[in-house]
Formats: structure tokens, sequence, C-alpha cells
């Protein structure tokens, strides 16, 4: 029988431009490596939903100035504040600076991570070391500051029904494995079980603590896996979906989490992956 998905490409979609729709309004969110990629789109959409919006880079504040000018453009209110993730001092004082400037912080999004990659036997400790400090230590000084917070302010029922909100931006290789990827794959495997024990523990405070994994995701550091027909074909080999994410996606789902729509879920992580983690390869049998 002919069908319509033999021999055709799909093509990429046009992700739907939705109202302005103001799920987080008056409160505060502060995200991590927000002036570029992900982080970028994040921001991005959490100053749409009505947050004001706390853009924290470490690299290229030219970058984080324009995330911050974009957002004030659609009537929002922004702050680019510098810290290195890794630095326990630097961290308290973005956390400081936020309360200063918009009084509390409502939702924190873990997104700051990098790679250093080598295969196993060449990696060296400060390859290992400078992923594991930003991707996972980061994570640690981030969260606990953000649950200090909450913490210490408590429920405020005008603006939402949760204490706080944390999303970690993790990747889909907290679950699989990824050769010449070592340090990474184990640092985003660490993050998922800090999400979860930090979700057991501080549920009861009505704090919620959930994840996002993406898979591939269209950003500039990325561009060698999709730029060229060739690279993009091999790309979709792992996406049973078969089309590359896009940050905007990442934004919104992040939105979703932190909204009071979502109020019930806690300790989980939403794969946003166009089936990523399916295990490409078994779609006809193995």
């Amino acid at each position: 029988m002919e069908s319509y998905y033999e021999n055709r490409q799909l093509p990429q979609p046009v992700i739907p431009t939705l109202p302005p729709v103001h799920l987080l309004k008056g409160q505060t969110a502060l995200v991590t490596g927000a002036n570029s990629g992900i982080g970028r789109g994040i921001a991005l959409a959490l100053g749409k939903a009505g947050a004001n919006v706390v853009v924290n880079y470490v690299t290229a504040p030219e970058d984080a100035t324009r995330v911050v000018d974009e957002i004030q453009q659609g009537g929002g209110r922004a702050l680019a504040v510098a810290a290195d993730v890794s630095n326990e001092t630097q961290v308290e004082v973005m956390f400081a600076t936020a309360i200063e400037e918009f009084g509390t912080v409502d939702v924190f999004v873990n997104n700051a991570g990098l790679q250093r990659d080598a295969p196993f036997h060449e990696m060296t400790s400060a390859q290992w070391d400078t992923v594991m400090n930003v991707n996972l230590k980061g994570a640690f000084l981030c969260s606990r500051a953000a649950v200090r917070e909450f913490l210490r302010r408590g429920v405020r029922p005008d603006v939402s029904v949760a204490a706080g909100k944390i999303v970690f931006i993790s990747s889909v290789h907290e679950v699989i494995p990824w050769a010449g990827h070592v340090n990474y794959a184990a640092s985003k495997g660490g993050l998922m079980l800090l999400m979860k024990s930090l979700a057991q523990e501080v549920a009861e405070k009505r704090i919620r603590v959930n994840s996002i994994a993406p898979g591939a995701v269209r950003t500039p550091i990325n561009t060698s896996a999709w730029e060229t027909s060739e690279a993009y074909a091999e790309l979709m080999k792992l996406i049973p979906y078969k089309r590359i994410g896009e940050a905007e996606e990442i934004g919104r789902t992040a939105v979703w989490l932190a909204s009071d729509f979502t109020d019930y879920i806690v300790g989980s992580t939403i794969y946003v992956d166009g089936g990523m983690t399916l295990y490409p390869g078994f779609e006809t049998g193995g």
C-alpha cells in the first residue's frame, strides 16, 4: 500500500506562536547560563510568561544584555548578573543581587552546563573537574541558595501555591550512555539523582523540584550536528520523530513546569527529545 511517508522528508515544523499567557505574573525567575542557546530560550519564555528574569552569564556579557533587552522590549523586567556557578561566593552574591532587585526568587532554572570531551583513557583530571564543577557542583550551590530563599520566604499564595520551583536542565544522557563524553554523562546522571533526592527532601515544604532532559536541540554550539544535509540525516537516525528540537520548546516546557498547572508534578524528568530515549534502531524490531 502506498504511504504518504514513503520516500518523503518531513518538514521542520513552525512552532506556533501563542498569545501571551502570564502564568508566572508577579514571580521572579533566575536562569543560569541564560545568555545563549537553551538558556536564552528559557529566559525569553519566562519573560513572556510574566516573570521578572535574572539572566545569569559567565562570558559574553553583550549576549546577556541582548536577552535582557528583548525581555524588556516585550514589556517584562530583566537583569543580567555575572557569576560562575561553581564559585560559592559568586553564587551567593548573584542570589543576593536578584533578591535586592526583585524582592525574592520564586523560580530557579539550573541551565548552566558545559562539555570537555575526550576518549576516557586520554581524559585529564582537569577536564573531569571542569565538567563536574559546573554541571553538578554548580547545580548544588545554586539550588541550595534557591531553597534557602524559598524556606526563608515561604508560600506567597497571591502568586503561587508553591513556595518555590526548581527546574534542572539535564540531558537525555542522564540515561543514555555516551562514549567519548564520560564526564558529561556522569554529571547528568548525578544531576538526575540530585534532583530526585532534593525533591524528596523539600516537597513537604511545598517546594517543587523537577528536570527537563532535552535531546538534540538546535543551538549555536552544535551547528556541526545539523547545518549540512549529511549531518542532519545522520542525526535523524537517533530521533524517531525525525526533526531537531528548538530552544523555544525547552523554554515553554520550563514555563509549564514552573507554573501552578503542574503543581502535582514533583521529582519528575520531562524528556523533550523527539523520542531519542526510545532506543532508536528498534523501530522495526531491532
